[in-house]
């Protein structure tokens, strides 16, 4: 028993150690400071409404330790106008990091702050920005308060525009009525973030496969996925998904060009849907690790008293 003991903590002591040098090969090769060229800085876009405190905090969750290293704007009511034909009385507090990266590397969404941001999932930007023709992009939202996070969209499209992206306005004001709807189905009785993010995501993909050419063809395809899907929505929540889709083939967004995109997000939402598999995930798996370690030597001293 006590050389299985001690092989077993010469195990743990050996992968603690790859571990470790893992990490420091991964410092090394850091490249997160780096500043691409060709589309300049880093963008820093700030909710008009944040107090010079609560601004400080989100430079602190934005990692924005120089400020020379970025770009800082803030965007307000006015740009809710500009770009989504939005509120001018809206109250902005949602700021968000973009980083543009080169064509085909993909969209990346973090939520810094997800226990503020209490309407919009990673997904539900991600699916929305895609909408609007962001397609290539590291993009981190943060909030200081509690809020629902829609506003973070504005933000998101005017730190793109003033990076040199070039945006549909039709495109921008489809996408915030997609996210609008997206959050408004999630609060519905069977309902939740990640089954109308599969839902979209889906139908979008079915868009890409079979290009409907008419309302009549949108509306299978949405049919088709509510039943395959199993989801049942009223009438009236259905034709807004028609009308949001039927909008978007008018647009010509051609979605088979973020295939692969859409793919992954379905793909995350499958994987957390999928979670009570019980993946807990590699943290808990070292824990458990060692838990086990520690409960074979208790045992071992146990045995002999």
């Amino acid at each position: 028993m006590l050389k299985r003991i001690s092989k077993l903590v010469l195990i743990a002591v050996f992968m603690l150690g790859i571990g470790m040098n893992s990490v420091a090969k991964a410092s090394s090769n850091d490249n997160s400071d780096s500043i691409n060229e060709k589309f300049g800085l880093p963008i820093v876009v700030y909710g008009e409404k944040l107090s010079a405190d609560q601004k400080q905090k989100v430079k602190e969750l934005l990692n924005v330790t120089n400020s020379s290293q970025v770009k800082e704007i803030t965007v307000t009511a006015a740009d809710l106008v500009k770009y989504i034909n939005g509120d001018p009385n809206s109250n902005l507090y949602s700021s968000a990091k973009i980083t543009r990266k080169e064509k085909g590397e993909g969209l990346a969404i973090s939520i810094v702050t997800p226990d503020n941001i209490t309407e919009v999932t990673d997904q539900m930007y991600a699916n929305a920005l895609l909408t609007a023709g962001v397609e290539d992009a590291d993009v981190e939202v943060a909030s200081p308060l509690k809020v629902s996070g829609h506003s973070a969209l504005v933000g998101i499209y005017k730190a793109y525009d003033k990076g040199g992206g070039d945006l549909n306005k039709d495109r921008m004001e489809v996408a915030n009525e997609e996210l609008g709807l997206a959050t408004d189905l999630a609060k519905k009785k069977g309902m939740d973030q990640d089954k109308v993010t599969q839902l979209l995501t889906e139908i979008k993909e079915e868009i890409a496969k079979q290009n409907p050419a008419t309302k009549e063809d949108i509306e299978k395809i949405i049919d088709d996925k509510l039943k395959s899907l199993n989801i049942q929505l009223s009438p009236e929540d259905r034709q807004l998904l028609v009308k949001l889709f039927d909008k978007m083939r008018n647009l010509d967004i051609n979605f088979d060009n973020v295939k692969s995109q859409l793919g992954d997000i379905a793909n995350d939402i499958k994987k957390k849907l999928e979670d009570v598999t019980g993946d807990k995930g590699f943290w808990q798996g070292v824990a458990d690790f060692f838990k086990k370690i520690f409960q074979a030597i208790a045992d071992f001293f146990g045995s002999l008293f």
